[in-house]
């Protein structure tokens, strides 16, 4: 259920800050800002979700999540190949964040 919720939850925010992306950057309308603003309150929903005793832990190993989501997004949304670097670097990242959400706390 974890990992479900931070893979909702990064989609949900990646959404959300591509939209606001598009906005300034694609000069996409405005009124694209009006889903971006609903996906990111999602996000944060979806986040305050999982089960942890803290927040700042919850934060930390969502970080993980959404660096890998973000080079999907990358090769998926945006047709861009990520290279050996971004996967090297989502790996690394993906590391750091299994081992806060598994790590024992005694």
């Amino acid at each position: 259920m974890i990992y479900g919720l931070y893979a909702l939850a990064a989609l949900a925010e990646i959404a959300g800050c591509f939209a606001f992306w598009a906005w300034l950057r694609l000069s996409k309308p405005v009124w694209w800002l009006a889903p971006g603003l609903v996906s990111l309150a999602l996000f944060a929903w979806l986040l305050a979700l999982v089960p942890s005793e803290a927040a700042g832990r919850t934060f930390a190993a969502y970080g993980g999540v959404y660096i890998v989501a973000s080079i999907l997004w990358l090769w998926l949304v945006e047709g861009r190949l990520p290279d050996r670097w971004d996967v090297s670097g989502a790996a690394v990242c993906l590391a750091g964040a299994a081992i806060i959400l598994l790590g024992p706390r005694g």
